[in-house]
C-alpha cells in the first residue's frame, strides 16, 4: 500500500490510516524521503491519529524518517498518537527523539509553521493554504 503525500505549499501532508508492514514502512520511508528531495519541503506532519498499534519497528522508522528529514532541511511533526498507543511506546522505551508531537492535524500544521518560522524560511503556508515570502507579516 502506497501512502499519498499530498502538498501544502512547501509542507507534506502523510497521514498512515492503517498498520504498515515492515516493507510498506520502509517503502513509505523512502517515497517520503523522496518528495521531501523533490519539493524541497520545509516541513511534515504525519498523522497516526488511525494507528491502533505503533510497533517497535515503526516507531523506529518514523524516528529515523525524522532524523533524516532533518538532515534534508525539513521538520517534522507527528500528531494523532492515541493515548494507548504513547503508553506502549514509553513502556517499550521507545521515544521518536527529533519528530515533536501534538494532538491533531490543526496543532501539528501551527507548530510546524511556528518552527519554520523561527529557523527563518519565511516561505510557509497562510491558514488559507497560500504559500508566501512574507508569512510573518
Amino acid at each position: 500500500m502506497k501512502i499519498a503525500i499530498p502538498r501544502l505549499g512547501r509542507i507534506l501532508l502523510c497521514a498512515i490510516q492503517q498498520d504498515l508492514s515492515d516493507d510498506e514502512a520502509l517503502a513509505f520511508q523512502s517515497n517520503l524521503l523522496e518528495t521531501i528531495a523533490e519539493v524541497e519541503a520545509l516541513g511534515v506532519v504525519i498523522d497516526i491519529s488511525a494507528l491502533d498499534v505503533v510497533d517497535s519497528f515503526m516507531a523506529r522508522v518514523i524516528n529515523d524518517s525524522s532524523n533524516m528529514a532533518s538532515l534534508l532541511g525539513a521538520e517534522i511533526i507527528v500528531c494523532g498518537i492515541q493515548p494507548f498507543v504513547a503508553m506502549t511506546l514509553v513502556e517499550m522505551g521507545q521515544n521518536l527523539l527529533r519528530a515533536n508531537c501534538t494532538f491533531n492535524l490543526e496543532q501539528g500544521l501551527k507548530t510546524l509553521q511556528t518552527r519554520i518560522a523561527l529557523r527563518g524560511d519565511f516561505q510557509a503556508i497562510h491558514d488559507d493554504g497560500e504559500c508566501s515570502d512574507d508569512y510573518l507579516d
